[in-house]
Order: structure tokens, then sequence, then C-alpha cells
């Protein structure tokens, strides 16, 4: 197996790496205290085709795939996750699921649109009472001639105000007697659709920058042939799309991991003990070694299941791993470095009391901590 990245991904990767330092860094804590979206630097991911990493070039991406994805979007992670997770839910659950699923007449009207960074996208599956059991959905569509009529409420629907298309699911079959799983389809709809309602931005622990808000679809209505896959086959592509997402969390965890280490490596550069540097103690030296051991552990877990993903083996159980062990990493490693900065750590002078805000939520979204060992259980014991 080949460990190094091809001369195409290292030249993302440091294109990447500039960007984030240079244009992404440096506002990423007035934006979180003014919680103030990012649009000219989502703008300018798209330019550089980042809001399309899963589309060929001739269609308006990078093409650059999910490794490639993971690759950039590790860079952003480190600099900015509210930043982060704007581009990777464009990338892996909206322009992603209309590429993999969207039929020819779909594409020619959305997908340039969304590959380029012109149109940023969202993803409608979460409900009220339908989180970790998503198919426990309420929101119906109803054929009506040759539209599809949606109804219901979606919630904590990562920019939602900021978006102009979305992924929606929704229940087509309304007979109780068939199995949730097998009566939910998914739908491609503007945001400027008559009937949806978005609600006022969530106020969230973290990823302040990043919006989220609560939608309410009231009789919206979209052509026939903006039905995404098959009929009532929904709920696949939504269990699809989230394992493309769940690596993306895995590597948003891995970003901020970093950005910890990176900040813990800077301060006990100047943080003096007894007369020398930190760096220079055996115990602060160990506790960084430690961390950065699991970080790359982390990192290889994500990158494998984006190349299984690339090749299109199955990786359902790659994915939630991948999540599971980063996002538990990332939190471990922000309280570690947060107690080892001390007071130094606590206070917003350091980027690490952010960070630690930041992180909580990546064993939450995309399945919880919990969801991805029943996931993985799944695919190891026997039914």
């Amino acid at each position: 197996m080949d460990f190094d990245l091809d001369e195409t991904l290292l030249a993302q990767q440091a294109e990447a790496r500039a960007f984030a330092s240079e244009k992404v860094a440096p506002g990423a804590a007035d934006r979180a205290r003014l919680k103030e979206f990012p649009e000219a630097l989502v703008r300018e991911a798209g330019a550089k085709g980042w809001m399309g990493c899963l589309v060929p070039k001739a269609e308006g991406g990078s093409g650059i795939g999910n490794l490639g994805q993971a690759v950039v979007l590790e860079e952003i992670a480190v600099a900015c996750a509210g930043t982060h997770v704007t581009i990777s839910v464009h990338n892996s659950l909206a322009c992603g699921a209309l590429y993999a699923f969207g039929g020819d007449s779909l594409k020619a009207l959305y997908l340039r649109k969304l590959a380029t960074g012109e149109w940023l996208g969202c993803y409608m599956l979460t409900e009220a009472d339908s989180g970790s059991d998503a198919a426990a959905m309420k929101t119906t569509a109803v054929r009506d001639g040759d539209d599809w009529v949606l109804n219901g409420e979606k919630m904590w629907i990562t920019s939602a105000d900021v978006s102009q298309f979305a992924v929606v699911f929704a229940r087509t079959n309304p007979d109780p007697a068939v199995k949730n799983t097998r009566a939910i389809s998914a739908f491609a709809v503007p945001m400027d659709t008559p009937g949806i309602e978005v609600g006022k931005r969530e106020e969230k622990l973290g990823l302040a920058s990043s919006t989220t808000c609560s939608v309410a679809l009231r009789d919206v209505r979209i052509p026939a042939d903006h039905l995404m896959g098959e009929l009532d086959e929904g709920f696949k592509i939504a269990m699809e799309m989230l394992n493309g997402g769940r690596i993306g969390v895995a590597v948003q965890g891995v970003g901020l991991a970093r950005a910890a280490l990176e900040a813990a490596i800077d301060w006990a550069a100047d943080a003096p003990l007894g007369g020398r540097p930190r760096t220079k103690d055996q115990r602060t030296a160990f506790a960084l070694s430690e961390i950065a051991t699991e970080i790359e552990a982390a990192r290889l877990l994500a990158w494998r299941a984006a190349w299984l993903r690339d090749k299109k083996k199955n990786h359902i159980r790659e994915a939630s791993e991948a999540k599971l062990f980063a996002t538990r990493v990332a939190n471990n490693v922000c309280r570690k470095v947060v107690a080892l900065m001390g007071e130094a750590g606590y206070g917003d002078a350091q980027p690490v009391e952010r960070l630690m805000r930041d992180v909580r939520v990546t064993e939450l979204y995309e399945g919880t901590t919990e969801i991805q060992k029943l996931v993985i259980s799944r695919q190891i014991l026997p039914r």
C-alpha cells in the first residue's frame, strides 16, 4: 500500500494550507465572536474548485475525490471549524448527492452552480422526533399531477439560511404497514421555492460562524423530475451520503486536534519552566508525543475510509470507525491541551478555548458516537 500522496494532491494540500493560514485563520476568532458567516471564504474556496471536490472538472468541480477532499479540508479545519463544516456539508451531502443521484435534467439545472460555489447547498434530514432514528421522519411528499408537494419541519440544518439548494428527505409512502426505511424519497429543492420558511439561527456552544436553522415546508411544490434516485429509495441515499459525511467529520476532528497540538507546541516553546522552555520538559514532551500519535492514527483511518469510498468499495464500517475514533481523539486532545496550558488555555488569548467549544459537536452530528458503535457492531457481529 502506498501512503504517499500523488503530486496533484500534494499541490492541493500546499495550496489549501496557504489559503487556510493566510485567509481563513486570521479572522477565525472574530468570526466566531461576531457569529459572522464566512461568505467570502466560501466563494474563494469555490473558485479553487473546493466546493465541488467530488465533481469532475468538466462539470465545474475539481474532481479530486474523497481523499483529495479529506486532504484539503483538514487544512481548513485546522484554521476554522465553522468554515470547514460549511464546505464539508456542501460537498459531501448536497453537491455530492446531486452528482451521485440526480438525473441529467437536475444536473443540468443545478450541478455546475453548486460545484463552482455560485450556489451553496444544505441537507434536510433531521427532524425534532427523528434524529438518530432518521427513518421516523414526519415530513411528507405527495404527488399532485406533475408535481410533488412537500410538508413538514426540519431542524439543525447547516447553512439553511445561506443556501440556494437543498436535498430534502420526505415520506412518500403513507402506508403505515410499510417499513419506514422503504417509504422515504429524496428531492432536489431550490431554496427560493414558495412555502420554504427558514427559522432564526440557532445559538450554539461552538461553530458560531457556521449557521444552523430550522426549516418549515408549507405546501412546497416542486416538479416531478426533482425526485432524486428511485421512488421510496431515499433512505438508502441518506445513509450512503452520511458515510461520506462521517468521513468529513472525522477529518474535522483531525483538523481540530491538530490545531490544538500546534497551539500547545507554540505555547510550550514560549512558556518557561525552571528557566527553560517547556518543550525541554519530559512530561510535556511525552504528553505532546502521545497526542501527535493519536492524531496520526485518526488521520490514517479517515484517509483509508476516503480511499475506499473513491474506489467504490464497501466502507460503512471504516467511515464509522474513522468518525468514532477521530472525534473521540479530538475531544480528548482539546481537553488535554487546555489542562496542559492551565489558565492560558482557558482564556481567549489562545485558540484552544474556541477549539474545545467547536469540537464537542463532532461526537453528535452525522450520527452520535453511540450510533457509530451501533453501525460498527452490525458490520462485525453475526446477525
